[in-house]
């Protein structure tokens, strides 16, 4: 009895810290909260089976589009909270932070650290996909940190941007694998 309840904490605990270290946007998001409605047109069938973490497993990648206030970011963190559930480290990030974290740490002589803070977690989320245009000091540190996670983590992107005009410039690193949802 004692074991179990011991055991029981140890397992609460860590999911409390694995969705502290997150950082997610918005902490309180669940698939089970996800709103079908009929203008939605979402993929009941798909989302919960992407809920299972399997694409985790498989190292696939998921690409998540629409228009300001559809729920992106809701979604990615629901999808970041199944992840954690399933005891898997997860980071989420907003592109301006992570493109601003990434030069100055290159500036100050630690890019290979800080990049480690994105290349470790299994699940990254990184919303506002190329939102804006990419600098020509941005470009090479984006492209080494999903160089880096290709075939042994998996990453969520949020964007505004249809599918195709956003993964365009970077088809060939993180095209591959994935499975994109509208929303």
């Amino acid at each position: 009895m004692l074991v179990d309840t011991e055991y029981t904490a140890r397992k609460n605990n860590r999911l409390k810290r694995l969705i502290r270290k997150a950082e997610f946007e918005q902490p309180d998001a669940s698939i089970a909260d996800i709103d079908y409605g009929h203008n939605r047109k979402l993929n009941r069938t798909l989302i919960e089976r992407l809920a299972t973490c399997e694409y985790i497993t498989e190292y696939r990648n998921i690409f998540i589009t629409g228009a300001t206030g559809s729920g992106k970011t809701y979604m990615a963190c629901a999808f970041g909270m199944e992840a954690c559930k399933h005891y898997y480290t997860v980071k989420y990030v907003r592109m301006p932070d992570l493109l601003i974290d990434l030069k100055s740490a290159k500036d100050a002589g630690r890019f290979t650290d800080v990049l480690k803070k994105y290349t470790n977690p299994t699940l990254l989320i990184l919303d506002e996909w190329l939102l804006l245009k990419l600098s020509e000091d941005d470009a090479p540190n984006l492209l080494e940190l999903i160089h880096k996670r290709r075939k042994h983590s998996s990453t969520i992107f949020c964007s505004q941007l249809e599918a195709r005009t956003a993964l365009c410039p970077m088809l060939s690193w993180i095209g591959y694998h994935m499975t994109l949802i509208k929303s």
